[in-house]
Parts: C-alpha cells; structure tokens; sequence
C-alpha cells in the first residue's frame, strides 16, 4: 500500500466488506488477460460467500485460476469545497472454492439473504426448495485484508492511520 498513513486496522476492512453494497471480484480469465465483475458477498469467520449461475465466463475464470482478489467500497463523501473524496475501501486476496456440501450452501445463501434482502427471510426456505439446485455458491478463503481510509475530522484534519473518530 503505497500511502501507509490511510492505512486501517484489519478489522476497519473487515467492517467495509461486511457492509459494502457489493464488492467487485478480480479474476484471471483462461487466457491470462484480467477479468472483474461485482458480486454480492456476505461475510463470515475469513471467509467470503457469493453466489452465481452453475455456468458462464466468470465460473470458467474461476474453475481455470482459483486465485482472486476482491475490491470492497464502503462509505464516500465528495466534499463540495475541495477536489477530493472522503472514503473507506478494503482489499483481500484468497482463494475461491466452489461449495458443494448442501449444508454449508444453504448456509451461504441464508447469510446473503440475511444481508441483502432481510425482510424477505420469510420465503427462504421456499426459495431455497425450488432453485438451490440450480445455484452456485462460492466460498473465497481470505489470506490476506488490508483496509484504508480517508475522512477528515470536525476541524478538517484529515484522520491518519488508523485514528477513529
């Protein structure tokens, strides 16, 4: 990370990626040529849960090079006044492993469903029973996080290295 004094505490990243609207996941497509697309995650333990077709490009890329790093965009705010922008992100990098044991897939899916559709958790179960045949779900195991910020204060001094508010 070139600018160490926005660098965050891992558990500041961990907090950006559990609460990012969707994250963008890097791939390596067969050919070698890099390849990104957004994904909705769902957090748990150092692990990463998405969901997808059984089939398409982004399986392929995946099944062919299981190395993937994942981009996470928390809270922003363009100041008015300035040309800059406030902003947390985090980045980690892991392996992607396809899900096939039933018990944990429903699980992954109960925390997607959790996270991005909350007050549809009523129909889980009946959503689960006519399509989990046909869905995908991948875990990513994360070995390695790293999180950076940029926020100005009250006074507007910007907050170096890991300082809260």
């Amino acid at each position: 990370m070139r600018r160490k004094d926005r660098e965050m505490p891992e558990t500041f990243a961990w907090k950006v990626a559990g609460k990012c609207e969707w994250a963008t996941l890097g791939l390596m497509d067969p050919s070698g040529e890099p390849y990104a697309i957004p994904v909705s995650i769902a957090c748990e333990d150092r692990h990463i849960y998405f969901h997808s077709a059984q089939s398409g490009f982004k399986i392929e890329c995946l099944r062919n090079h299981a190395q993937v790093c994942v981009s996470c965009v928390g809270d922003t705010h363009r100041l008015a006044d300035a040309f800059t922008t406030e902003f947390e992100s985090a980045v980690l990098r892991g392996i992607a492993v396809e899900v096939t044991d039933r018990q944990e897939k429903i699980h992954a899916l109960r925390l997607l469903c959790q996270r991005h559709t909350p007050t549809n958790m009523d129909h889980f179960d009946e959503a689960i029973s006519h399509s989990l045949f046909r869905t995908a779900v991948w875990r990513i195991d994360i070995a390695e996080i790293t999180g950076k910020r940029k926020k100005f204060d009250a006074d507007g001094k910007e907050m170096k290295f890991g300082r809260m508010e």
